[in-house]
């Protein structure tokens, strides 16, 4: 199963329709215009264990990398994912 996720900038959040629900990773841009807070991750229940929440985070940290934004990982499952990728700590707001 190929993941489609959609950029919802009018909502500012990533999303991911599986099953007809809906996962996604909402965030705040900062006003500086540079940063990215990723505040919060949500994936359905029934849809957990199936890497949706990864799929998500990674297509985010990515859309940044590619926008030159950095990252604020306000959100602990952002954040834990991070540390298992230190390939994106280069973008992270310190």
């Amino acid at each position: 199963m190929t993941l489609e996720i959609h950029h919802d900038k009018d909502h500012t959040q990533f999303v991911a329709m599986v099953d007809g629900k809906k996962a996604m990773l909402q965030y705040i841009p900062l006003p500086d215009g540079k940063t990215l807070n990723y505040y919060h991750t949500f994936v359905p229940p029934e849809l957990r264990e199936r890497h949706i929440g990864k799929d998500l985070v990674k297509y985010a940290l990515d859309y940044a990398r590619e926008n030159h934004f950095k990252v604020i990982p306000q959100c602990p499952f952002v954040r834990a994912y991070i540390e298992n990728h230190p390939e994106y700590n280069d973008i992270i707001k310190s």
